[in-house]
């Protein structure tokens, strides 16, 4: 059987990408064949266009970490242990090959489609929430009553981790690049939000803490990584989980020490399936309910047919976007 995909012809921007006719995959023991309807777009994407983002060994070569479908194939007991039957609308968190009209996906990793979404949003959650519970929740642990910075708040990991961290009782502070994306973001939810490029985001959320936050998520690194230590309160913890802005830092570690400060950082797609399968269990127990309720809503920027991933592409470099960007296959 043979599907249409979008394949990276060669490392570079984003006319690389080139639509293009492969076998299908087969799913292996554990695995779940997907036929896919709508692929999320994400900034793991881009890298891997540009050369930069190696596949894990044994994943396709294809880009793609979200897809929304229906399942197509899957042993019996591997369908079993999902709670899944053929047929069912799913969604899935994938090393690679989302950009495909089938895509395998770990049982484990494949998510019922929340009631009341269809399959554009649906494609738009896996990768986001999977990373944005595991680094604010799993790991910097915060709790209601506390406060959350997001760097970044109208990006994909951003809508979602404002949404998330209010429906959960914490009070949310962002920074957005215009005053269009602070409003953005106040819309979502966020408590505040700070135009980094015409106020100093420090200097802001000590204005509007006194005491600093408990948690960043911080998706830029390099020289930011000082500031936000200056923004945390004592105890704080700082999530890294991308380096937009380098990977070189400067910090007090003084600071460190005298606030008890923690700093984590963490890739999601070389991690074991059976570790990403626990995140799986917990989105579907605390985060999914509230999809369903509408309490977190996807935030869709734009949607583009597959053979246009290049366009979609070239939007998610430019910044200009809010939320997410998907293709479709239908």
């Amino acid at each position: 059987m043979s599907m249409r995909a979008i394949e990276i012809s060669a490392p570079g921007g984003p006319e690389v990408l080139r639509a293009c006719e492969r076998p299908a995959p087969a799913p292996q023991p554990g695995e779940l064949l997907i036929a896919v309807q709508a692929s999320g777009v994400n900034r793991p994407d881009v890298l891997q266009r540009k050369g930069l983002y190696p596949m894990p060994p044994g994943v396709s070569d294809l880009p793609g970490l979200e897809i929304a479908g229906t399942v197509a194939g899957g042993a019996p007991e591997d369908l079993a242990a999902a709670g899944l039957a053929v047929g069912d609308a799913v969604c899935a968190l994938v090393a690679g090959g989302g950009y495909a009209e089938f895509c395998v996906a770990p049982a484990g990793q494949c998510l019922p489609v929340p009631a009341g979404l269809n399959m554009v949003e649906a494609a738009s959650l896996p990768e986001t929430f999977f990373t944005v519970w595991q680094n604010v929740f799993a790991i910097a642990k915060l709790a209601a009553g506390e406060t959350l910075l997001v760097q970044g708040g109208s990006s994909g990991i951003g809508v979602t981790a404002i949404q998330l961290a209010k429906a959960l009782g914490a009070r949310v502070i962002v920074t957005a690049g215009s005053d269009e994306k602070c409003a953005a973001c106040l819309a979502l939810g966020a408590d505040h939000a700070i135009n980094y490029k015409t106020q100093d985001f420090v200097a802001e959320v000590r204005r509007i803490t006194g005491r600093g936050v408990d948690v960043v998520l911080d998706m830029v690194a390099g020289d930011y990584v000082g500031r936000e230590l200056e923004c945390l309160a004592e105890d704080g913890r700082l999530a890294i989980i991308a380096v937009q802005g380098g990977t070189k830092s400067s910090i007090d570690s003084g600071l460190v020490l005298r606030k008890r400060l923690s700093i984590t950082g963490s890739t999601l797609r070389p991690r074991s399936v059976p570790y990403k399968t626990g995140l799986a269990r917990e989105l579907r127990a605390t985060v999914w309910p509230l999809l369903e309720a509408g309490r977190i809503k996807p935030v869709i920027h734009q949607v583009f047919a597959a053979p246009k991933a290049a366009e979609a592409h070239a939007l998610m470099e430019s910044s200009t976007h809010v939320g997410k960007i998907v293709l479709t296959w239908t």
